[in-house]
């Protein structure tokens, strides 16, 4: 059987006819610009077969930044719940610094007189037995407090030191019954002792004469005599006067305006040279006596 491609002209010449034929169409485009158009048209029908060429890559980019970008994301929001969670432990204790700030700032500026000494402490322990009424501080010797010292809130007087170790001291609250605060009536001057009921929130007022001008809203303060709590300072608001005929005197009990029940930091005052030029005039005194 004869094959096709050995029939007709020869291999060489036809060789030679491409190479012209080629030539002769370089040259056409090249200097007459003659298949610009149909170049166009090409171009056109070829480019769809690109962008489908292109394709399988394309999406194979896209997915593989559509997962980086979501495990990014998965990376980035497990980093910022950690910081918020952070940030949100260091609000609240700014925000428990913020109350411990303004407690301190309050209790400073409770109405002191001036040339006093004074010194913040902090409340370590409650004493649990019921029947007394007392707590510790984290103030002792070391940092000058004595038995007897006046102590403060940010309100009114709180009690007085009890012991005195190194580093801490026992408070007496002014609620014990074994305490007891001479005062007088802000409105009036009428002197009076305020003495603890066992109970945080009522002080009592005994061998009041019925006849005693006093009355239920009156705030007591410190008289200054007694030589343990300077004049002045307030104590308790009058809640109840009741008068029974039958009785020798008035039965009145008072609120303490120190918050007893929510003691954190309290105040040390020190005696003034006021103070103890009154010490020893009454010291002469019980000595001339």
């Amino acid at each position: 059987m004869t094959s096709f491609f050995n029939t007709g002209p020869s291999l060489n010449y036809r060789l030679f006819l491409a190479l012209i034929l080629s030539a002769a169409l370089m040259f056409a485009d090249h200097r007459l610009d003659s298949f610009s158009q149909a170049r166009t048209y090409l171009n056109s029908l070829v480019s769809p077969l690109q962008y489908v060429a292109n394709l399988p890559s394309d999406m194979l980019n896209w997915s593989s930044k559509r997962i980086s970008s979501q495990q990014q994301l998965l990376a980035e929001n497990e980093i910022l719940k950690n910081e918020n969670l952070l940030m949100r432990e260091s609000l609240q204790q700014f925000q428990t610094l913020k109350l411990e700030n303004d407690r301190l700032r309050t209790l400073l500026g409770s109405p002191l007189q001036e040339g006093r000494r004074k010194m913040v402490a902090e409340l370590m322990a409650v004493d649990n037995n019921p029947y007394s009424h007392q707590i510790v501080i984290d103030k002792g010797t070391s940092d000058g407090v004595f038995e007897g010292q006046p102590v403060l809130d940010a309100n009114g007087i709180v009690g007085q030191v009890l012991h005195v170790a190194a580093t801490t001291s026992r408070i007496l609250l002014i609620t014990d019954i074994t305490h007891a605060v001479p005062v007088r009536v802000s409105r009036n001057n009428v002197r009076l002792v305020a003495s603890g009921s066992g109970e945080l929130g009522n002080l009592s007022i005994h061998h009041m004469p019925h006849n005693t001008d006093l009355r239920v809203g009156d705030l007591l303060v410190s008289s200054g005599l007694g030589q343990v709590f300077p004049e002045g300072y307030p104590l308790a608001i009058v809640t109840s006067i009741l008068k029974d005929e039958g009785r020798p005197f008035a039965q009145v009990t008072a609120q303490p305006i120190a918050l007893l029940d929510r003691l954190k930091y309290l105040l040390l005052l020190w005696p003034n040279e006021n103070d103890q030029r009154t010490k020893t005039i009454a010291n002469e005194l019980k000595e001339s006596d």
